[in-house]
């Protein structure tokens, strides 16, 4: 059985983890909280850990698919008897996308006996300036 490591961060803070050999995810393309004026205020100072950022983002069309295709390279490399197994997610910030993706894998990966280790590099981080302000 492999023990897969997840860690989610955010590129923004410009010591971007390196795995070569990594499951990697990028989660920039889903909604992210302090973006959307509609939620801003409720949702910006909470983390992906939290269920209702936690749903906002699972909410963005192409989130379960993202999932979808990060579980099915982590099966393939269980399968092929990779004893540890790195999955990389990513956002800007670190705190909302990259959180609420990482512990959602780890949940499924759980629910297939998987040994999963999930750590959040730069969830008490501030939030940094958006990128995409609305």
């Amino acid at each position: 059985m492999a023990s897969i490591l997840i860690t989610s961060h955010g590129t923004g803070h410009n010591d971007d983890l390196v795995f070569p050999d990594g499951v990697m995810v990028d989660t920039t393309a889903l909604h992210n909280p302090p973006d959307d004026p509609a939620v801003r205020a409720t949702l910006s100072q909470l983390t992906g850990q939290h269920p209702d950022v936690a749903a906002y983002v699972l909410g963005t069309p192409g989130a379960h698919n993202l999932i979808a295709t990060a579980l099915t390279e982590v099966k393939r490399r269980a399968e092929r008897g990779e004893p540890v197994i790195w999955v990389i997610v990513h956002c800007y910030g670190g705190r909302h996308r990259s959180v609420a993706i990482a512990e959602r894998l780890a949940t499924e990966l759980r629910q297939l006996d998987h040994n999963v280790c999930v750590a959040h590099r730069h969830i008490d981080r501030p939030l940094l300036p958006s990128r995409n302000p609305a």
